[in-house]
């Protein structure tokens, strides 16, 4: 399988005085049923060179962990279809912009801090000061996906909490594959670290490597990227 940059991506990003090449990786229609590590290492490996790393999306992590649900499944409170006429709808995402997703951040966090989560964001955004929602809920809420139409299906239709344990993650596949492993949450609005194992930039750099979302946003269906220093 020759390895090409997703449409309307670029290959190389400088950081620094560094550059890198990303090289996204195309893998079959992944479920629970699924394991991380073994997708890894069928996809990857073929195509690895010494002091490589490789990002991986942190949706297919959680959908291995079997934390990715239908919304048929979910059934949102009163207080979830009151609560997102306050969240802000973006183009590059539900976010908790959905009953589904809000009814699984409860049972994330709880009510009580979610409730205190949008009573903080309401007395400081008056002041210009933002991202102080997920500040105090916490970066896992960020990172819940909801259903998109241009979601590859079936998870078009699915709402996707963040994975758990995503450091130890990384670290089983590095063990497995003996090359550094990023667990990342990158879209088109921006980039969040949520694990990685231990041996390999910081993670201010990590996320400036994928600040432009290589992976793409639709259905690219490419969740593994090889990243390479030149």
């Amino acid at each position: 399988m020759k390895l090409q940059p997703n449409k309307g991506k670029s290959l190389t990003i400088t950081v620094g005085k560094t550059i890198y090449e990303r090289w996204p990786i195309k893998t079959h229609v992944i479920t629970k049923d699924d394991d991380i590590v073994d997708i890894v290492k069928k996809y990857a490996i073929p195509h690895l060179q010494v002091g490589d790393m490789i990002f991986i999306s942190e949706r297919v992590v959680a959908i291995t962990q079997g934390r990715s649900i239908p919304i048929a499944d979910i059934k949102p409170s009163k207080l979830a279809y009151f609560l997102v006429k306050f969240v802000h709808k973006s183009p590059y995402g539900i976010g908790l912009a959905s009953p589904w997703t809000m009814q699984l951040a409860f049972g994330e966090v709880g009510y009580i801090r979610i409730l205190f989560a949008t009573f903080v964001a309401a007395l400081t955004k008056p002041f210009g000061i933002k991202g102080m929602f997920y500040r105090v809920a916490g970066r896992k809420i960020a990172a819940i996906d909801g259903p998109c139409d241009y979601t590859l299906p079936p998870y078009n239709k699915n709402a996707t909490l963040a994975p758990k344990y995503p450091y130890e993650v990384a670290k089983n596949i590095k063990q497995a594959i003996g090359h550094g492993v990023v667990i990342i949450d990158a879209n088109d609005l921006g980039v969040d670290i949520l694990g990685h194992s231990n041996d390999i930039e910081g993670k201010k750099i990590l996320a400036k490597v994928f600040k432009d979302n290589p992976l793409g946003q639709s259905s690219e269906q490419t969740p593994l990227c090889i990243v390479r220093k030149k």
